[in-house]
C-alpha cells in the first residue's frame, strides 16, 4: 500500500494543484502506510511563486518522473512523510547513468558527473566543524528543556587542559558530571539521538545547500533535531537534494526546498517560524543574505555564515568591501583576522536595526575563507552597547604599526550605563616611529572573537570522541590555539614584517616570546596566522625590542635611505632593554603537544573551484586559469604558449633583439636556435 500511495501521489503531481494533492492525501485511508506521527505535508517550495502547478516529481529537472529504482519505487515527489524506514528508503533509490557516490562522514551523496562544482572536498573541515558546533549548542538548548543528547561514540566528556603547569593535558569530569546528573535526574526524562526527530527539537535551515551533503550530515551526525530544511534555487540542485534525502534514509527530517533564500528568511521572520540555527555558505559574498537571517533566526538562535571572498575583505578592494559589509578593509599583514571581525561588524549592524545583537561563540580563518558562530539576541537596552564594540584602526604604512579608535563609549554609573562620543584620535597625522602617514581601516568588531567556555565544550567533545570526525585532529589543534589566543587583544603583529620592516635576522619565536612576557606584556599566538603575535604591548615597546636585537645582529646602516623606516626606528635608542633569555611559559601547550595547527595543502590546485555555469557543469576556461596560476614556483610551466607575453629585462633596456616580439619564454628557444645553428655550420 505504500508504494500504491506513493505512486498515487508522484502522477497526481503532474497536472493537479498543490492543495488538490494535499487534500487526496489527506483523505486516504488511515492504512495506506501513512505514518500518523510524522505528519503530511506537501513541500510548497517545490512550486515556483509563478507556477502554482508541480510539473514534475523533482521540481522541474531533467530527471524524469517515470523513473523507477530497481525495487520498482517512484521517487519521493518532495512528500514528507511517506518515507518508511531509512533501509527502505535507501534501497528504493538506484543510480541513474552518470551519477556517482561520495562518502563523507556518515552521508552517502548522489552527485551527476556533469556538475563536478556541487561537491568541494575542500570544505570537509568546515562541514566537521559545523557538526561539532551544533551539537554542542543542541547540547546547551536541550538540557534547558530536560533532555539528554546522545552521540554515537562519546563515553565520558574530556576536557582539555591548556593551562601552563603541564600536568596533564586531559582531566575526565567525572565529578561534575556526577553532580550534574543527581541535580537533574528528576528534570531529564527524555533523550535525543541521532537520526530521530525530535519534536521539541532545533528547526536547522541550510539556504544555499546545493547537492544537500551538509544537511544530510546533520541529520544523520546531529542529534536532538526537529527538521531540516535544505534550499537552494537551483531546480537541478532541489531534485538531487530530495534524491539524498531519501538515499540516505532522512527524508522523515530532511526537507528539500526550491526557493530563493532570502525570501524563505523573510518569510520566516514570525516568532513561531523562525529557525533555531541556520547556515549560509555561498559561493563567494554572503552580504545579500544576512539581512534576513538575522531576521529569521530565533532568539539565542545560531547563525553560521562562511565569507569565501577574501581578496575583498584581506584589502584587495576596500571599496567592494565597503559596500557590501559597511567597513573598508586594508592591506595589512593582520588581514584574515581584521577580515572576521567585518563580518562580525556586518552582522551585528544589521541586526542592530531590529534591536538585535550577536554574541560571537568561535569565529575561525581557514584555508582561503573564514568562518563564523554567532548567537542572535534581542534587547534593545543592550543594542545601545553596539557603537563602542566596533573601532577604527589607523595602520601605518611604513612600518605596519596600527591603533584602534573605538567608535563609541560607555560609562558604567551604578545602576545605569552613560554613553557617549569617542575622543580622538588616538595618533598624530604621521607615525611617531617612522614618520609615514597613516591608512584608516574599519569600522570593525572590536570585541573577543569567540566565547572560550563554549570552545572549550566543543574541544572537549571532539578530543573525547576522535573517531567522529575525519578532521578531529585539526579540528582539535584549530579549537585548541582559539583558547589560547587572548580575548581582549584585537588584530596581530607577525614576526617577519617587524623584521622585514628594520632590515634584520629574523628572531627565533621563543626568544621574541620571551622578550615581550620578561617585559612584564601578556603575549599569544593566533590561529589566523603561523608567524603571529598577540600582545597587549604598544608598539614602542615591540621596536625597542627589535632595536635591542638588531645590536646583536648588525645593520649596515650605511646602506639603508634616510627616509627609510628601517633607518628612523634603529636611530632611536631603546628605552627598554629586552632579556632574549627562553622562558618555559614561552611556548604554548598546543605547541608542546604538536598539535595540527596549520594544515599545509593536501594535494594539487587546492582552493576554491570556479562558479558553476548556468546549466551545470565547470566552465574550462576557469578551471584551466585555476590550474594555471596556482602554485607556480612550484609547478611551473614549460610550455611557451601558457605564459603572459610580459616583455623581459633585456627589452626594458633595449638591449633584446627580439623587439615588440619579446616575452619570458623566448631565451631557451633563442639559445637553442642559436645552438642548431653552430651545428649546422660545423
Amino acid at each position: 500500500m505504500l508504494v500504491s500511495a506513493a505512486r498515487l501521489v508522484c502522477f497526481t503531481a503532474r497536472r493537479a494543484p498543490v492543495s488538490s494533492v494535499r487534500n487526496a492525501i489527506l483523505k486516504a485511508p488511515s492504512g495506506a502506510g501513512v505514518t500518523s506521527h510524522r505528519g503530511l505535508r506537501i513541500m510548497d517550495p517545490f512550486t515556483t511563486p509563478k507556477d502554482s502547478h508541480v510539473t514534475t516529481a523533482v521540481c522541474g529537472s531533467d530527471v524524469k518522473p517515470e523513473v523507477a529504482t530497481d525495487a520498482g519505487t517512484p521517487l519521493d515527489c518532495g512528500v514528507k512523510g511517506l518515507s518508511s524506514s531509512p533501509a527502505e528508503s535507501n534501497q528504493g533509490t538506484g543510480l541513474l547513468p552518470g551519477e556517482t557516490v561520495v562518502k563523507e562522514g556518515k552521508a552517502a551523496i548522489l552527485f551527476p558527473s556533469a556538475n563536478e562544482v556541487f561537491y568541494n572536498p575542500v570544505q570537509e573541515f568546515n562541514r566537521d566543524l559545523t557538526c561539532a558546533v551544533i551539537t554542542e549548542y543542541a547540547r546547551e538548548q536541550l538540557s534547558k528543556r530536560g533532555v539528554r543528547v546522545l552521540v554515537p561514540g562519546e563515553k565520558e566528556r574530556v576536557v582539555v587542559s591548556l593551562s601552563d603547569d603541564g600536568q596533564g593535558t586531559e582531566e575526565q569530569e567525572k565529578d561534575g558530571q556526577q553532580e550534574d546528573g543527581e541535580q537533574k535526574a528528576g528534570q531529564e526524562t527524555e533523550t535525543a539521538v541521532v537520526g530521530e526527530r525530535y519534536e521539541r527539537g532545533l528547526r536547522v535551515l541550510e539556504g544555499l545547500a546545493a547537492s544537500g551533503l551538509r544537511s544530510v550530515r546533520f541529520a544523520l551526525e546531529v542529534p536532538g533535531l526537529q527538521s531540516v530544511t535544505a534550499n537552494d534555487c537551483s531546480a537541478r540542485a532541489a531534485a538531487l537534494i530530495a534524491r539524498n534525502a531519501q538515499y540516505n534514509g532522512v527524508s522523515h527530517l530532511l526537507q528539500a526546498s526550491q526557493r530563493d533564500a532570502s525570501m524563505l528568511m523573510y518569510e520566516a521572520r514570525g516568532r513561531k517560524e523562525r529557525y533555531d540555527v541556520i547556515d549560509l555558505d555561498p559561493y563567494g559574498s554572503p552580504a545579500p543574505f544576512l539581512d534576513a537571517a538575522v531576521q529569521a533566526v530565533s532568539e539565542g538562535g545560531l547563525l553560521c555564515v562562511t565569507c569565501t571572498d577574501m581578496a575583498v575583505m584581506a584589502g584587495n578592494s576596500g571599496e567592494t568591501c565597503y559596500s557590501k559589509y559597511g567597513s573598508i578593509s586594508i592591506k595589512a599583514k593582520y588581514c584574515h583576522e581584521m577580515a572576521l571581525r567585518i563580518i562580525l561588524h556586518s552582522l551585528d549592524q544589521r541586526a542592530g536595526v531590529y534591536q538585535r545583537y550577536i554574541e560571537p561563540l568561535l569565529s575561525v580563518s581557514v584555508d582561503f575563507y573564514i568562518r563564523v558562530f554567532v548567537r542572535v539576541h534581542t534587547g534593545q537596552a543592550m543594542v545601545k552597547n553596539s557603537a563602542s564594540k566596533q573601532a577604527l584602526v589607523y595602520n601605518c604604512v611604513g612600518c605596519g604599526s596600527f591603533h584602534l579608535q573605538r567608535m563609541g563609549k560607555r560609562i558604567s554609573q551604578g545602576k545605569h550605563m552613560k554613553y557617549s562620543a569617542a575622543t580622538g584620535p588616538p595618533i598624530g597625522p604621521n607615525c611617531e616611529h617612522c614618520g609615514h602617514r597613516h591608512q584608516l581601516g574599519g569600522p570593525m568588531w572590536a570585541e573577543p572573537l569567540h566565547n572560550t567556555q563554549f570552545v572549550q565544550k566543543v574541544l572537549s567533545a571532539v578530543s573525547g570522541n576522535p573517531s567522529r570526525f575525519g578532521t578531529s585532529r585539526r579540528i582539535e589543534g584549530m579549537l585548541s590555539m582559539v583558547t589560547e589566543e587572548l580575548e581582549d587583544v584585537p588584530l596581530y603583529y607577525t614576526l617577519d614584517s617587524l623584521s622585514s620592516t628594520v632590515h634584520c635576522n629574523t628572531p627565533p619565536l621563543l626568544q621574541f616570546r620571551s622578550a615581550l612576557l620578561h617585559a612584564g606584556f601578556r603575549v599569544s599566538l593566533s590561529h589566523a596566522c603561523k608567524n603571529a603575535l598577540k600582545t597587549d604591548a604598544p608598539p614602542s615597546a615591540l621596536w625597542d625590542i627589535m632595536r635591542c636585537w638588531e645590536k646583536k645582529n648588525p645593520v649596515k646602516r650605511e646602506r639603508l635611505s634616510e627616509t627609510s623606516p628601517a633607518f628612523r626606528i634603529l636611530s632611536t635608542e631603546p628605552t627598554l632593554q629586552a632579556c632574549f633569555e627562553v622562558r618555559e611559559d614561552a611556548n604554548p601547550q598546543s605547541r608542546r603537544r604538536h598539535l595540527v595547527r596549520f594544515q599545509e595543502n593536501p594535494q594539487a590546485n587546492w582552493g576554491p573551484k570556479a562558479r558553476a555555469k548556468a546549466g551545470g557543469g565547470i566552465s574550462t576556461e576557469l578551471e584551466d586559469r585555476r590550474k594555471q596560476y596556482q602554485n607556480k614556483r612550484k609547478n611551473q610551466i614549460t610550455d611557451a604558449s601558457q605564459l603572459k607575453s610580459y616583455p623581459c629585462k633585456k627589452f626594458r633596456k633595449g638591449t633584446c633583439s627580439r623587439g615588440e616580439e619579446c616575452s619570458y619564454s623566448h631565451e631557451p628557444q633563442q639559445e637553442a636556435g642559436e645552438g642548431e645553428k653552430v651545428e649546422k655550420m660545423e
